[in-house]
């Protein structure tokens, strides 16, 4: 009890973000990562091969659009995860890392999703794009760094104020 009660009155959020890239929620979402760049690579080089020249001249453009930034978007996404990891394992700092994740985008390479070239392209590759964006969105949530306590936090106010009313120790 003792220690929830430091945790509200030092006013300050829990770091979730990154206690969680330490988990083994993280290391299921390498894995997944992983996994889903080895899947890519291999769709890309066979069966995705064959499917982008059975489509017209619109399409291949689409699909040849697509398949880069998907491929981009995940390099920059493995990228992430192996600093991540690299930090878990404590073979790099988290000042190390940092200064490396500078360099990774996380943001950028949209995909569009629907409309008439979306909709030509290959059920495959939508698979692996719309897998990709909404890994991409995981991996940023937990880049995103952790917010400021509110200076002015009112419910620290308001609790504050009741400690003093009924003389609690605040």
């Amino acid at each position: 009890m003792s220690e929830d009660r430091s945790l509200v009155q030092d006013n300050r959020p829990i770091p979730f973000g990154e206690r969680l890239k330490g988990s083994d929620v993280f290391r299921t979402l390498f894995k997944e990562g992983m996994a889903l760049v080895e899947q890519t690579a291999n769709y890309l080089d066979g069966e995705g091969r064959a499917e982008s020249r059975l489509l017209n001249r619109a399409g291949s453009l689409a699909y040849a659009t697509e398949s880069m930034r998907l491929t981009t978007r995940l390099m920059q996404l493995a990228s992430w995860l192996l600093l991540q990891r690299a930090v878990n394992e404590g073979e790099m700092t988290s000042e190390q890392a940092s200064l490396e994740k500078s360099k990774v985008k996380l943001s950028g390479l949209s995909s569009a999703t629907e409309g008439v070239g979306w909709e030509g392209l290959p059920e495959r590759l939508r698979d692996l794009i719309g897998r990709s964006i909404r890994l991409q969105e995981r991996i940023k949530r937990l880049d995103a760094p952790s917010p400021e306590p509110a200076s002015d936090n009112p419910v620290a106010a308001q609790l504050g104020m009741i400690a003093s009313a009924f003389k609690f120790p605040g």
